[in-house]
């Protein structure tokens, strides 16, 4: 849900000389136990925190400098992600520039694919025969490496494009000559089920793949050791279902559909009309990591097609820009080049070509809209992010984009 006021991220902000402020969202914790019988802070947490912060936080600024802002400004990631794309929604005069970044947009359909993960494993059962031991997906990753990771003709330990990925685990099937490092075929079964789209109970698309590639993040142990189960229980007992107890070994596809039909606190955040965001000049920036273990990248494109759809345009490029970064996990880390300044932990140049934040003032307050961001791995490789429907090209030494 979220943590707490992240005081690094202000640090952050206020070096590059912003005013900034932020919150905890109405509550803190990690966890839906505050929304029990509580609508006004499951409110707080789904769209009205953010808009609070917006309009006292300029307030203060008026009050302190004597005049008001400049331009306003909004950064987060993941829960931050989805409250930006809600603040773009519902409040499209309180941001000229939003950054967001592997956005928990199409928040129940999230939630279900989660709960439908576990489930895929025998979750909560960890005897279940269909559970995944945790130190088995250090061979799976190394799997989906061999099979995938020179789709895109170089060998680098990154899968650039995921859904090019036609993974096939049945070649992890223990046979009577294999190793150790094998499955049974329940598990085999399992994970054919988690790298497959999530449909529902009318056979239509609720939630993308599992990212091939994603395998590999430290996060594994939260994602598949029923973590993901415990996220969605929580939330069916205290917003959906308004209880205390509830048994998770009983959900299924029918859990979705109440899911929606409830959509606490307007939580969904999956609309394709940002007209009045982009009539009044507003300027959004996404960005989403294809290594992604706790939400699908899959579901920044989903968006993407929605948004020109609902718009009745092919391209978005005017006011709403989506970089799909290649090996970067959950909001920073991973293989990939996931450094360009969104986070204090991924500082970049003091340069609008390396640096997101700082690409978001351009485009606002010069008209100069990004259409690369270079970003920097851990080792200090450096790469080009394109803007999609671009597409990154690497060829082990250089870096750039092709439509």
């Amino acid at each position: 849900m979220t943590p707490g006021i992240p005081y690094d991220e202000l640090d952050n902000g206020s070096s590059l000389h912003f005013a900034v402020v932020a919150s905890n969202s109405g509550h803190d914790g990690d966890t839906a136990l505050p929304f029990l019988n509580n609508p006004e802070v499951l409110n707080d947490f789904s769209f009205r925190s953010v808009h609070i912060e917006a309009v006292i936080g300029k307030q203060i600024v008026q009050a302190y400098y004597g005049r008001p802002q400049d331009k306003a400004y909004f950064l987060g990631c993941s829960t931050g992600g989805r409250q930006g794309t809600k603040s773009a929604l519902e409040y499209p005069e309180d941001f000229d520039g939003i950054i967001v970044g592997a956005p928990a947009i199409d928040f129940n359909h999230l939630v279900h694919w989660t709960g439908m993960l576990g489930r895929h494993l025998g979750a909560p059962d960890a005897t279940s025969p269909a559970y995944i031991p945790l130190d088995s997906w250090s061979f799976i990753a190394q799997e989906v490496l061999r099979q995938c990771d020179g789709i895109d003709g170089v060998m680098d330990g990154i899968i650039t494009e995921p859904d090019a990925c036609d993974f096939r685990p049945e070649t992890l099937l223990c046979r009577e000559t294999s190793s150790k490092a094998c499955l049974t075929r329940p598990q085999v079964e399992a994970l054919k089920k988690i790298y497959s789209p999530l449909y529902g109970t009318d056979g239509e698309l609720v939630y993308p793949r599992y990212d091939p590639g994603a395998e590999s993040s430290p996060a594994i142990p939260f994602a598949f050791s029923g973590n993901f189960s415990a996220y969605t229980e929580e939330w069916l007992k205290y917003v959906v279902l308004n209880v205390t107890q509830y048994d998770i070994s009983n959900y299924g596809l029918e859990h979705g559909v109440l899911l929606d039909n409830v959509n606490g606190g307007g939580i969904s955040t999956f609309d394709g009309d940002y007209s009045a965001f982009r009539d009044r000049g507003g300027k959004l920036l996404a960005y989403h990591g294809r290594a992604d273990p706790i939400i699908a990248s899959g579901i920044s494109k989903r968006l993407y097609d929605l948004i020109s759809r609902t718009l009745d345009t092919p391209s978005l490029d005017s006011f709403y820009r989506l970089f799909l970064v290649p090996g970067m996990d959950h909001c920073l880390g991973g293989p990939g080049a996931s450094k360009f300044g969104q986070l204090p932990g991924a500082q970049a140049l003091n340069a609008s070509s390396h640096n997101i934040i700082l690409a978001m003032v351009d485009w606002v307050e010069n008209g100069v809209s990004p259409n690369i961001i270079t970003g920097t791995a851990s080792d200090g490789t450096t790469r080009a992010h394109c803007r999609y429907p671009m597409r990154s090209v690497w060829n082990g030494s250089s870096f750039g984009c092709q439509g």
